[in-house]
């Protein structure tokens, strides 16, 4: 147990110096005297057996700890796994003596070993408590305890600045500096040098240097700091949605650069990145697809990598995502004053690049991959499904025939409706569909149509895979075996979207709030109540988790430059979201290859292991993770 927990009534924050000092003494009893005698605790980096949010629960929200045994086995002895049985406390950290809720706990099927983690479980419901406060939870007869957690209105709202901040740190072409990076995670602009972004070179003409272009700015990708523009397209739709679903909580405070300008940060962190689509835009409408370099040798910090850069050829796929993204931001941005002027220049330009789509063949072999890594490509289907995106948004911007027309022709081509679980991959479709369905600029008849698919789909073919998600896992987040792949914490995230989705689509409000429940429990998942006990965020211990992902799989936060998070002060900067656990991993950690799918992770950032496929993140992994913390965050207003 983290040691920090034993000073309840002192601040987390300031125990940090205490877990600083200890952090390489293990296995340490430290009695404490409380109100109901002595208590035994071993201090030890390991997550405790009771499992919470980490930053806690909104008080009138379900609220259930998960009681687990890890790595439990047939013949385990009752006695190993006795405590899923035990009566638990839930006390409050200001009055350690009170016991404010007591119930015993509720084995999750009798006790079975769930397959995916190889663990045993029990709940324990303590959504009867809801006054505001710092809590904790305590067996009863162990006295073994959660971390500390808050029950409050506003309980994500650190959270979701931080996530958000994610992509300022992200920017390429940007200096970070005090007041808004902080002091450890510092950089100079990266990629401004001699043949780098400001004068790019054509991938299949690299010694013409009048085909020399400027594609600075823009967000890395993932841990490499390649710019992909398909790859952006989908979480700049799913970031717009999260604005325009509750924008009175995306305020003008983030601490970025472009603070107190009178927009919201999350609108002026997608201008930065909107900006860099505009560079990638041809005169005649058409668009590169990336911009990177050809070798994996990294220097250790961004601003300090002396490669060339250069763009790959314009294409279909990525001329149809700008075409999409364009609309979309405009719409959004022509509700700022200050963004109304981009907003009407954005709309020529997805109206110009919609057309060089429409007069040029679909094409899916424009990247070589000579620009490493990454194929930009996108197939057929998932570029029908961004014109389909183009057109709902043109259509409300226009009163052009031809784009309610291509909504009517494709929208059941996309994945929603094509693949059983597409809708996880094209939840930025549903969203746009969605919207359309509510629309009073929509054609009544196709609105119809649209809203009847839509009731096909999450009445009758969606509730398979969506219905009682929360009973059927035992970390009540429920995903198939095979989703557990490459980024399945995005794979979450966007659970949890759809059934927020459902919820507001649902008939009746019993049904309603099992969505909104099931929403919720794929939250407290990534916020810690998973098999490995962990915040997936990195490095959010200035932000009261106390077991948080310590590093991830980026080229800034390796070479010897950041240590672990847990031990030291540096670490990743806070707030990323990592890939999560993959049982399709490739590499050569051979640990891993036996673990169940959801032990199938790595807290470390070494290429040597392949920790790409485990804890690199992504722009396209953070965004539906904020899109879905957004929808419980109340204004701060």
């Amino acid at each position: 147990m983290n040691f920090g927990q034993i000073f309840w009534s002192m601040k987390r924050r300031e125990n940090r110096w205490i877990l600083a000092l200890l952090g390489s003494i293990s296995a340490i009893a430290v009695v404490v005297f409380g109100g109901c005698g002595a208590y035994q605790y071993s201090l030890s980096n390991t997550p405790p057996l009771i499992l919470v949010d980490q930053f806690g629960y909104r008080p009138n929200d379900a609220k259930v700890a998960v009681i687990h045994q890890p790595n439990a086995t047939a013949e385990d002895e009752p006695e190993r796994y006795r405590h899923l049985s035990d009566t638990f406390q839930v006390l409050s950290v200001d009055n350690p003596r009170a016991v404010v809720f007591e119930v015993a706990a509720h084995p999750w099927e009798n006790g079975e070993i769930d397959d995916l983690s190889g663990d045993r479980v029990a709940w324990f419901d303590f959504s009867a408590v809801q006054e505001p406060g710092e809590y904790f939870i305590r067996n009863a007869r162990t006295k073994e305890v959660s971390v500390p957690f808050a029950i409050a209105e506003d309980v994500y709202r650190d959270v979701l600045t931080t996530a958000t901040r994610m992509y300022y740190y992200q920017r390429s072409g940007f200096e970070k500096q005090p007041p808004y990076a902080d002091a450890r995670w510092t950089d100079r602009p990266a990629f401004m040098g001699a043949d780098q972004d400001t004068e790019a070179r054509f991938v299949n003409d690299k010694d013409n240097a009048s085909l020399a272009r400027d594609l600075h700015g823009g967000w890395f990708d993932a841990g490499d700091t390649n710019k992909y523009v398909t790859f952006a397209a989908q979480p700049l739709h799913q970031l717009l949605t999260a604005y325009s679903h509750n924008p009175a909580v995306w305020t003008d405070d983030f601490n970025i650069p472009e603070s107190d300008n009178s927009v919201p940060d999350l609108l002026d962190e997608i201008r930065y990145e909107l900006e860099w689509f505009q560079r990638m835009q041809d005169d005649d409408g058409g668009v590169f697809i990336k911009v990177g370099t050809l070798d994996h040798n990294a220097a250790s910090k961004p601003s300090r990598d002396q490669r060339p850069r250069f763009y790959a050829p314009k294409c279909s796929s990525s001329t149809v995502s700008v075409a999409s993204t364009f609309a979309h931001a405009s719409l959004v941005f022509a509700d700022i004053p200050q963004l109304r002027s981009l907003a009407d220049t954005l709309k020529g330009e997805s109206l110009q690049a919609w057309e060089w789509f429409r007069n040029n063949p679909i094409q899916t072999e424009c990247d070589s991959q000579e620009i490493k890594a990454g194929d930009a490509d996108r197939t057929p289907t998932e570029q029908t499904e961004l014109a389909v995106l183009a057109a709902v948004y043109l259509s409300e911007l226009t009163s052009d025939s031809q784009f309610s027309d291509y909504i009517r022709e494709h929208f059941r081509e996309t994945r929603p409706f094509s693949d059983s679980v597409g809708v996880l991959y094209g939840s930025a479709i549903v969203d746009a569909l969605l919207f359309y369905s509510e629309s009073e600029m929509a054609l009544p008849d196709l609105k119809q149509e649209i809203t009847a698919a839509l009731s096909q789909l999450f009445f009758d073919q969606l509730p398979p895979l969506f219905n009682d998600t929360l009973s059927r896992a035992p970390y009540r987040a429920f995903m198939p075996e095979n989703q557990y792949h490459w980024g399945s914490n995005a794979v979450k995230s966007n659970f949890g979207n759809i059934n927020y989705a459902l919820h507001s689509f649902a008939n009746g409000e019993q049904i309603a709030q099992m969505y909104l429940d099931q929403a919720l429990g794929y939250l407290h998942y990534l916020h810690g109540v998973n098999p490995l006990g962990i915040v997936y965020l990195t490095n959010m211990y200035d932000y009261e988790a106390e077991f948080s992902a310590n590093e991830m799989f980026h080229e800034w936060f390796g070479g010897g430059i950041y240590d672990n998070a847990k031990t030291s002060p540096s670490g990743p900067a806070p707030g990323y979201l990592t890939g999560g656990p993959n049982g399709s991993y490739t590499g050569p950690a051979e640990e891993l290859a036996d673990l169940p799918p959801m032990r199938a992770y790595l807290d470390k950032n070494d290429s040597d292991l392949f920790t790409w496929e485990l804890s690199e993140p992504s722009i396209t992994y953070q965004a539906p993770y904020l899109q879905l913390l957004s929808n419980f965050q109340e204004s701060s207003s």
